[in-house]
């Protein structure tokens, strides 16, 4: 069986978040499917993505955007801050 190319993306998560990950997988992980984070990973990006389509596309997939074409890391001291500030 041909298995698909591969691309790795890195999410980042406060310490805060990545314990709740990492804690959900050593719990539930193993009842629900899940062998391991990217997995778990995966699936809710992907669950996320097809609502994103639904809402946003007509429910159709985006046309592929290339690795380099979207801003890479987390988001600015200010960023944050002015979005913390928005109801």
């Amino acid at each position: 069986m041909a298995t698909k190319p591969t691309s790795h993306i890195t999410p980042y998560f406060t310490a805060e978040q990545a314990d709740q990950v990492r804690a959900a997988l050593r719990a539930a992980g193993p009842v629900e499917g899940y062998a391991s984070l990217s997995d778990l990973v995966v699936a809710a990006t992907m669950r996320e993505i097809k609502r994103l389509q639904r809402k946003h596309n007509a429910g159709k997939p985006w046309d592929p955007v290339p690795p380099g074409t979207v801003r890479p890391g987390r988001r600015t001291r200010a960023e944050t801050a002015a979005s913390e500030d928005r109801p």
